[in-house]
């Protein structure tokens, strides 16, 4: 048995990309200077993806070759939680079809709520997943809008195959307020960047290094990979400087990821999981309203982690945009008329919703025993034998392969993102419904393309601020 640590990991990254260039391009007639920084592109999450559908994504990329039944706490940070009063973990841990028996925390409120979350998982000494998803908006025309993205990591911890063991950390508090977003406001409020870069980073999180050092006993030359995120560019290399450290800062994700939140430090940490060899010591820090240092020493069983989609893996899926209004759109940053056809009631009946949450959330299908038949949704008797449901298996549809049957791209419905792209999914265990199809790009989308499933928004109300969600079906280029 080894000591408890992080025993694999998983990322998301929304698909959806655009140029700096084009957003710089957008705003060129009264903030010119916004060219200077239009290098490479950011991610942005699509009008049907938030922070939980993200955290459902990483998640199950974390939980390869993992059991969840094992699981005995799901923890979820971030800071662009829908809901101001609804638990994002638990909604996150019905989608993974988690056991009732565990338990679901919610972290927020701060930069570093994803570091200070990793580290109460991790001082709990208890099997758990943690979860870090954001998706910040920027208001138009901002640095922010260039530097902001979106994206979501996991870690699952435990005692078995330990791959990053945590051997030291620090916290220190301090009421530093670089920037803050008030209750009920959409946009952050930023202070000046020099004032940041150099009362904030470069004295609050080198107090920090300087503890956690101390805890575990070595000095800085012993850190094989310096990893601190910051809107700010160089304020990494610039605290590193002044520690003195000279081994490898890890790259800030900037080019199709951007600055994803809270997220941003443990997605960083993933990132250099994927290539870190045993016995390199990690040194990651968190910056909000003080700073958290956490050191990790990679072990040999790094290298019988199961292959799994990673970081690299969710940055290189990407499907460019050439629409600045697009992404407008999606952050309801604009508002666009869309006919009377977007007037439909999209109340949700929330008893039904609960009755039928093993189905909606987990997406499980009834498997007839008698015939075998797999089917969706589970009706009180098999479609095809007659048994009655009591002799159903249930078995989950949201990681079985599957591929297109027939498909139809729908101008005429209200979609936030035309076409509405539907048609009959047929799963290879025999399974076989309709379903929405998305991150369609610009060649559409054939009979007989695999495809994967993905945990999204189904329909928003705006009138009650609800959303519904549900399972859809994208190609599976966009694995």
């Amino acid at each position: 048995m080894s000591s408890f640590g992080i025993t694999g990991y998983g990322a998301y990254v929304p698909r959806l990309r655009i140029e700096r260039s084009l957003i710089a391009d957008a705003h060129k007639w009264m903030a010119p200077g916004l060219k200077g920084q239009a290098k490479g592109s950011r991610a942005f999450p699509s009008w049907d993806e938030d922070a939980l559908t993200m955290a459902v994504e990483a998640g199950r990329d974390a939980l390869t070759g993992s059991d969840i039944n094992g699981m005995k706490a799901l923890f979820l940070a971030s800071t662009t939680f829908p809901y101001a009063d609804l638990q994002g973990s638990a909604i996150v841990a019905g989608a993974l079809c988690a056991p009732a028996g565990l338990r679901s925390i919610d972290n927020g409120n701060s930069q570093r709520a994803g570091t200070s979350a990793l580290i109460q998982a991790l001082k709990a000494g208890e099997p758990a997943l943690f979860i870090a998803s954001d998706a910040p908006i920027a208001k138009p025309a901002s640095a922010q809008e260039l530097s902001y993205g979106a994206g979501a990591v996991a870690f699952t911890l435990g005692s078995e195959a330990v791959i990053a063991k945590l051997i030291g950390n620090a916290s220190v508090t301090d009421t530093f307020v670089d920037h803050f977003r008030a209750s009920g406001t959409k946009y952050d409020y930023f202070w000046e960047e020099r004032w940041i870069r150099d009362d904030g980073y470069a004295k609050i999180a080198p107090a920090a290094i300087k503890i956690a050092l101390a805890d575990v006993g070595i000095g800085i030359e012993a850190i094989s990979h310096f990893v601190m995120p910051s809107l700010l560019r160089g304020a990494a290399e610039a605290v590193a400087k002044s520690i003195k450290f000279t081994g490898s800062v890890a790259s800030g994700l900037d080019n199709g990821v951007g600055y994803a939140g809270t997220a941003h430090a443990p997605l960083m940490l993933a990132n250099i999981l994927e290539t870190a060899k045993a016995g390199e010591k990690i040194l990651l820090v968190g910056f909000g309203q003080g700073a958290d240092a956490l050191i990790f020493e990679v072990t040999s069983a790094i290298t019988a982690l199961p292959k799994r989609r990673g970081v690299s893996g969710a940055v290189a899926d990407a499907l460019e945009t050439d629409s600045y209004l697009r992404m407008l759109s999606f952050y309801d940053g604009i508002e666009l008329e869309w006919g009377m056809r977007a007037e439909k009631p999209a109340k949700t009946q929330l008893t039904e919703q609960y009755r039928s949450s093993n189905q909606i959330e987990g997406f499980v299908a009834g498997q007839c025993v008698a015939c075998g038949t797999v089917q969706f949704p589970q009706l009180q008797y098999c479609v095809n034998c007659q048994a009655p449901r009591s002799q159903f298996k249930q078995v989950t549809l949201a990681d079985k392969p599957a591929q297109v049957l027939t498909t139809t791209a729908d101008w005429l419905s209200y979609p936030p993102a035309p076409p509405l792209y539907v048609g009959f999914v047929q799963f290879d265990n025999g399974a076989r419904l309709l379903m929405e199809m998305v991150d369609i790009g610009p060649e559409g989308i054939k009979r007989g393309q695999r495809l994967r499933m993905v945990f999204r928004i189904k329909e928003r109300d705006r009138t009650r601020c609800y959303n519904r969600y549900f399972w859809k079906s994208t190609p599976i280029a966009a694995a």
